[in-house]
């Protein structure tokens, strides 16, 4: 069985820096929970495989998970089932 996946888009907490790096913090879920980004593991232009589109792709670390968030201009996404 195939699993199908489509961009969830969601709304991220982020600092700016001053060299223009783009840091998330936080991801806000659209029911309400707050996921903190334990660390930020690696960030950069990339496309998801799974739903296509293309940005900065981070690769971040959430409860002891890694997963993909991307940033495609001006919106973040994840990859969702």
């Amino acid at each position: 069985m195939k699993i199908e996946y489509k961009k969830k888009y969601v709304q991220v907490i982020a600092r700016f820096e001053e060299d223009g790096r783009i840091i998330p913090l936080q991801v806000l879920w659209e029911d309400g929970r707050v996921f903190e980004i334990d660390k930020v593991l690696d960030a950069r232009p990339g496309v998801s495989r799974k739903v296509g589109g293309q940005g900065i792709r981070y690769v971040c670390c959430i409860l002891n998970k890694e997963v993909c968030l991307y940033y495609e201009e001006p919106r973040w996404y994840v990859e969702s089932k």
